[in-house]
């Protein structure tokens, strides 16, 4: 088990926690066929300390003594979710649901982990059936609210959210250091499009203070903060959000990462005009159009007289991962596609071809952490739709190898020019979080795929193959961590 150490403030309520967890440890040594209570609360116990790998372990104990144990699986399921293993999660939570159908809590828990996968109908089913056994259960409501926003029915919403937050719109997360905490206020939108961060705020250095922006009713006292973190990064999806926030930051004088304007401008189309005008950079020509007029008998016409020549891209704003997003071989086929897409109005998007000369595609992402530039990842595939999940990379030691290189010289592979270029594109983008998607055209130049806050840091498993990415992850992780801690202490 790691080390604990107690110092500060804190360290009374440590010193209880911890000779509590040694007292239990020493029972258990003696009596390994203890009461499973027993087992649970040492879970408990270890997930309080902050000593989350083992807390899973643990919590794994318990379910071997007790497949059925609820509160086990539910813990669990929120312990993998904030270690980034959401899929996992949600199992559980489906298990628990399933086995226990009166317990409101675990319906919400399911709930909770469908609206991570954009799953709102269910999710709302979920939400409701919690709310008939419990009409008073503050969660419920929450998941309903965030739910309705995202279908759009803003004044059920509001309805939810007073019923959500009824004295006040802020929740603030255990804090489980042994030092006084820096404090962050969490921004974040119910419509999804968040910059997904929060498995990089520890929570033994971070307390953190998280607002939904659609339930902020303008009255609420914000609580005390050494740094806001605005985490809503999908400009395309969340301009109701940002306006509220902007309202709620008003003329304050706290350290802002991330402002809510620098993220505004930060849409598909908008970034496609602005940054084709930095030497080096290709973008490709985005035109938003109304779904309806492309699914017209004349769509492709329209597409043609706007001067997009085939194929044609077309995705709905807001989504990323390559969801809601198609290629159009042939004028023939925009009908066809464009009903297959959701949403009120769809992105055209010339397609520039990127195709290496042995036929792959590539994907590099480059973050910008505080202005300066961190390699995260270089994406191989066989298919024009590059993301790293769907990549060629776990088949191919070749892909590997090149990404390797990217990552220990990013300069070095890729090459001056193309530095200058991050640099111009992070100060046009003006965000202290944020990063580039982008492949290079036979010229060298950088064609810029997308360049957003909603980039991934996501922590690479125990596999060996993934050993040579670990230092720049962390890297970047260490940077994020560092910065917030300096914006604070400011």
């Amino acid at each position: 088990m790691e080390e604990v150490r107690t110092v500060g403030p804190w360290a009374s309520r440590w010193l209880a926690q911890t000779s509590r967890l040694r007292a239990i440890d020493a029972q258990l040594d003696r009596d390994g066929d203890a009461d499973v209570a027993l087992w649970f609360e040492r879970a408990r116990l270890l997930e309080t300390l902050g000593l989350r790998e083992d807390a899973k372990r643990a919590y794994f104990d318990v379910l071997a003594r007790d497949r059925s144990h609820c509160e086990a699986m539910m813990s669990l399921g929120q312990l993998l979710t904030a270690t980034g293993d959401a899929k996992t999660a949600r199992i559980f939570f489906a298990e628990a649901a399933l086995r226990y159908p009166l317990n409101p809590a675990a319906q919400v828990r399911l709930g909770e982990a469908m609206l991570e996968d954009d799953e709102i109908a269910t999710a709302a089913g979920c939400f409701e059936d919690a709310l008939r056994l419990d009409p008073d259960l503050r969660e419920a409501h929450r998941g309903l609210a965030t739910s309705l926003e995202r279908r759009g029915d803003h004044e059920a919403a509001e309805r939810a959210w007073r019923k959500a937050f009824p004295d006040g719109s802020i929740e603030i997360s255990p804090y489980r250091g042994a030092v006084e905490p820096v404090r962050v206020l969490l921004l974040s939108s119910a419509c999804g499009g968040n910059i997904p961060i929060k498995h990089l705020l520890d929570d033994r250095v971070f307390e953190v203070a998280t607002l939904i922006a659609e339930s902020y009713p303008g009255a609420t006292a914000l609580p005390p903060h050494g740094v806001i973190l605005n985490a809503i990064g999908e400009a395309d999806r969340c301009e109701r959000a940002l306006s509220i926030i902007e309202r709620a930051l008003g003329a304050g004088d706290a350290e802002i990462v991330n402002h809510p304007a620098a993220v505004r401008a930060t849409g598909r189309a908008a970034n496609a005009q602005r940054l084709a005008a930095i030497p080096g950079v290709v973008t490709p020509s985005i035109v938003r159009i109304t779904r309806r007029d492309l699914i017209a008998p004349d769509g492709a016409a329209l597409l043609a007289s706007l001067d997009f020549e085939w194929p044609v891209l077309l995705r709905s704003p807001g989504f990323h991962t390559g969801e809601h997003f198609a290629l159009v071989e042939h004028a023939a086929l925009v009908r066809a596609v464009a009903e297959s897409l959701p949403g009120p109005d769809l992105l055209a998007i010339s397609y520039i071809d990127t195709r290496r000369p042995d036929g792959s595609w590539c994907k590099y992402r480059v973050m910008f952490v505080d202005g300066r530039p961190y390699p995260l990842h270089l994406a191989i595939s066989t298919h024009w739709k590059v993301h790293y999940f769907s990549a060629a990379m776990a088949e191919r030691a070749d892909y590997r190898e090149e990404e390797r290189a990217f990552l220990e010289d990013m300069a070095g592979t890729l090459g001056p020019s193309v530095m200058e270029a991050l640099q111009r594109i992070a100060a046009v983008l003006e965000l202290d979080y944020g990063g580039v998607d982008f492949a290079l055209d036979p010229e060298g130049r950088a064609v810029v795929f997308e360049a957003n806050a909603t980039m991934v840091i996501t922590p690479v498993d125990d596999d060996e193959r993934w050993a040579y990415r670990r230092t720049a992850l962390s890297r970047v992780a260490d940077a994020v961590r560092i910065m917030l801690v300096e914006r604070a202490r400011a």
